[in-house]
């Protein structure tokens, strides 16, 4: 069955729009074998590819960076960049390829990214990013694709909501009106990308006023949120949430919210592994190695019985050039044996 026509055993707790539930662009984590997986869990959340930067869609190999899958929709090209002609063009060749949403990369912190000039550096040049945005939507408007910005709640030294409210207005003169915001500061020098996901105080309340000041904008957070009930609450203030980390290493959170916001059947973990089998040896077939699959599926059943052996079993044996589907068997297999002897304990 076709993933957008399974039939809901239960009405969903609140009815949801498409930027309701989404997925964070994560960086050599979120490329299409893990988009092809996530979907499988969550057949409404709306997926992000990697940022790719402007200059890589337009000169790079497209069929490599920009490749996915029919199933993955809907899903959203991040875009990295800060000249406006080159983004203009990306954002058209991601368009014209089906994307369902560009996004600009205005919120990650890395040396390598302040160095070209994008990511959340540009958060202390709004007008640039305006334009930016309105050279984006320009390329992008006979296809009628939205552009989209994903930012910080400010960097550095700035650490006022007045910093984040300027900084929108400003962009939302481009006529973008969907803002992501992380909801932690970007401190460009003395922390790394991984402490700037984790030191930088959360501040919420930050989002939740930016929504309520511009209700006509549509407002979706992300930041350290983990569980179905922060979702829930988060929902209760701004128009949708994102998820990052939580939903890479324990990938069944998104069945999980998934069956709250929209009434989905909650599927049984195996069933999703041999969902995925057409798939992996698609792949397989055309030369690509099984651990760049099933990298992203380790987390499955975190949590459950057994969850040890089958990753062990994938890590250990997912890397041979010959590893093929028995490969995965033999881990869903191992799982079962470690449930059991748990059980018998």
């Amino acid at each position: 069955m076709d993933l957008t026509e399974q039939q809901t055993e239960s009405a969903p707790r609140r009815a949801q729009s498409a930027s309701a539930f989404s997925v964070a662009p994560m960086m050599d984590w979120t490329d299409r074998h893990c988009r092809y997986f996530h979907r499988l869990l969550a057949p409404h959340a709306l997926l992000y590819t990697e940022m790719v930067t402007a200059p890589a869609v337009i000169h790079g190999d497209r069929a490599r960076l920009l490749g996915y899958d029919e199933a993955e929709h809907p899903v959203a090209l991040q875009l990295g960049g800060s000249e406006p002609g080159e983004l203009a063009e990306a954002a058209r060749i991601g368009a014209e390829l089906g994307y369902d949403e560009i996004n600009l990369n205005v919120g990650c912190p890395s040396d390598r990214v302040q160095s070209g000039r994008f990511g959340a550096c540009l958060m202390r040049e709004p007008e640039l990013v305006r334009d930016c945005v309105a050279a984006m939507r320009a390329a992008v408007a006979p296809i009628g694709v939205p552009v989209t910005v994903k930012c910080r709640i400010g960097v550095d030294d700035q650490d006022e909501y007045a910093g984040l409210a300027s900084f929108v207005e400003t962009v939302q003169a481009s006529g973008c009106d969907t803002f992501i915001v992380h909801a932690r500061k970007a401190w460009l020098q003395g922390l790394s990308p991984k402490e700037n996901r984790e030191i930088p105080p959360l501040n919420y309340a930050r989002v939740y006023r930016l929504k309520q000041e511009h209700p006509r904008l549509v407002v979706v957070i992300n930041g350290g949120i983990a569980t179905l009930a922060e979702v829930e609450e988060h929902l209760d203030h701004v128009d949708g949430v994102m998820l990052g980390r939580t939903a890479y290493h324990e990938p069944y959170r998104l069945a999980e919210i998934e069956h709250a916001l929209h009434g989905t059947p909650l599927p049984d973990r195996d069933d999703v592994l041999q969902r995925l089998r057409p798939y992996v040896e698609a792949h397989l077939a055309r030369g690509d190695r099984l651990q760049h699959i099933t990298r992203h599926v380790l987390g499955l059943y975190q949590g459950l019985p057994g969850a040890r052996m089958f990753r062990r079993v994938l890590s250990e044996q997912a890397h041979r050039a010959n590893a093929d589907w028995d490969v995965v068997e033999a881990a869903i297999a191992a799982r079962r044996a470690g449930e059991r002897a748990l059980r018998a304990a």
